[in-house]
């Protein structure tokens, strides 16, 4: 089973930031560490929860991905590291659940080189119903990532 890279890794920590105490996303959902909402136990982030150390986050994040990992892993097992990268770090943000159900998913299936998918992360760009800054950023970041030339 393919992984994240620290290629991967860095786009994550760079658009989720670190927080070592609990606070609310612009969603308004209960976020510590790099962005993480549960625990990889499932128990979901309270306010109030505190992080030792950045060490911690990252090893928190790390737990974290394997779940969205094994998404994009099981329904696009074909990717190269970049396309898998952008993909886990597209899945991290907006959940699972969103990713299956996506028109980028679908068109991936189809055709992983498809260039309208280049249009489809531009659709993900709304947190708490509002057109995110950073989300445009992170989203044109990732579908670089996703056309970049790498194996």
């Amino acid at each position: 089973m393919r992984s994240t890279s620290a290629q991967g890794l860095a786009i994550i920590k760079k658009h989720e930031g670190l927080r070592l105490s609990s606070y609310l996303c612009p969603a308004g959902v209960p976020t510590i560490g790099y962005g993480n909402t549960r625990y990889p136990d499932g128990r979901k982030v309270i306010l109030g929860e505190k992080l030792s150390s950045e060490k911690e986050a990252t090893q928190l994040l790390l737990a974290s991905l394997q779940s969205f990992e094994a998404a994009v892993n099981r329904h696009l097992p074909n990717l190269n590291q970049c396309q898998f990268d952008a993909l886990v770090s597209f899945t991290y943000n907006v959940g699972t659940g969103a990713f299956i159900k996506s028109t980028l998913l679908k068109k991936a299936k189809v055709n992983a080189a498809d260039p309208s998918i280049l249009d489809e992360f531009q659709k993900w760009v709304r947190g708490g119903g509002k057109v995110l800054p950073g989300l445009v950023t992170r989203r044109r970041e990732e579908a670089n990532l996703y056309f970049s030339l790498c194996k």
